[in-house]
């Protein structure tokens, strides 16, 4: 199991923290801002980035090394946005993956889409205060900007509470939307939500035309006048690494021997053992089977390690697999005894370890430009 970054490593966990101090006029790292607005465009990481600047000129243009934040473990959407919108790690706030137990049923619940379906009561399961509660509790205004389809969805409720949500239907009518909040309410927090890049990823590919087709329409979105005296951050959530075929890594009957959920996604899976199973030895034969092609460890390993922050809650570790499953490099893992296989067609993935996933853009305009 690989280390976390440093301590002193930028992450995604102080976004935050750092917009709140620039609405005060107290953070050290950023300008005093009117209002701020902060724009995340998911599934962008900072090197598939920088690999196609010539297709993003609007954000890439000024963009230094440093201009890069880490992602949290694991490196999917539901664990890392809760972290943006929260200030506080997947150990703390409890969304540590994709599909998860429900220790309190014996259930897999996905944290994306399941909430209705599978039960999840938001304010609960996900109980850490987000920052537009936090904003609020200070007398500020605050919005969210996305897709109407998400208007209501429990992982909305979980992630966006406090916030006034506006739908608007392409990027460029995102982030005009988001400008004009934060130019009419002055000392108001807006965030603003691009899912088009994530979705050309997962489809077709991080080189595929379709992903960069999505990054041009949301460099174009993005490249309008800011209004003076709003500063905008832009960042993103994970990058993600394409999964050709060939490295498609499949787990059988016997590789699953006293396994009984398997949870996750492809590139790190969660492994709930049977009551009797020995994590170590499950962790230890695993580790042998996929030699050189992912890491395994056991939930206290990954968890004094780091890997889920500094602080993790005893309602985030019932959650976490026994064993934990990394895929290395662009390699992928399924359970090859599941009946849906839907997802062994998906092209770009995410969730582990790699650079490409775990670093993504930072970046500053309006008033935060330097």
């Amino acid at each position: 199991m690989l280390p976390p970054e440093s301590s002193a490593a930028r992450s995604v966990a102080g976004v935050a923290d750092d917009m709140f101090a620039a609405l005060r006029g107290e953070s050290g790292v950023l300008p005093r801002a009117e209002s701020v607005v902060l724009v995340l465009i998911d599934g962008l990481g900072a090197i598939s980035l920088r690999a196609h600047a010539g297709h993003a000129r609007a954000l890439t243009t000024g963009m230094a090394k440093k201009d890069v934040a880490h992602s949290v473990f694991p490196s999917t959407t539901a664990a890392a946005l809760t972290t943006l919108l929260t200030g506080v790690w997947p150990g703390q706030h409890g969304l540590v993956g994709y599909r998860v137990l429900d220790p309190s049923r014996g259930i897999l619940v996905n944290q994306l889409t399941g909430w209705e379906a599978e039960g999840l009561d938001p304010a609960t399961w996900q109980a850490s205060p987000t920052v537009f509660e936090r904003a609020a509790a200070e007398g500020r205004p605050t919005f969210a900007v996305g897709v109407a389809a998400y208007a209501g969805s429990g992982f909305t409720r979980a992630t966006l509470r406090g916030a006034e949500f506006v739908a608007a239907q392409t990027p460029a009518e995102r982030v005009a939307a988001a400008y004009d909040l934060a130019e009419r309410h002055p000392g108001s927090l807006v965030y603003c939500y691009l899912p088009e890049a994530d979705k050309a990823g997962h489809r077709y590919g991080v080189d595929s035309g379709h992903w960069v087709a999505a990054l041009e329409e949301i460099d174009a979105a993005l490249s309008r006048r800011v209004p003076p005296g709003v500063g905008v951050l832009v960042t993103s959530d994970h990058g993600m690494v394409d999964v050709p075929a060939h490295r498609q890594v499949v787990l059988e009957a016997e590789h699953l021997e006293g396994v009984a959920l398997v949870g996750g996604e492809p590139r790190m899976l969660h492994l709930y053992l049977d009551p009797d199973a020995d994590a170590e030895a499950v962790s230890s034969r695993l580790t042998a089977d996929l030699d050189g092609l992912a890491d395994v460890g056991t939930r206290r390993t990954a968890i004094d390690a780091g890997l889920f922050g500094p602080v993790v809650t005893s309602a985030a570790a019932s959650r976490i697999g026994d064993v934990l499953v990394v895929s290395r490099n662009n390699h992928a893992v399924y359970d090859g005894t599941a009946h849906d296989q839907r997802n062994r067609g998906m092209i770009g993935q995410h969730g582990g370890l790699t650079p490409e996933e775990r670093q993504v853009p930072l970046l500053r305009f309006g008033v935060f430009a330097r």
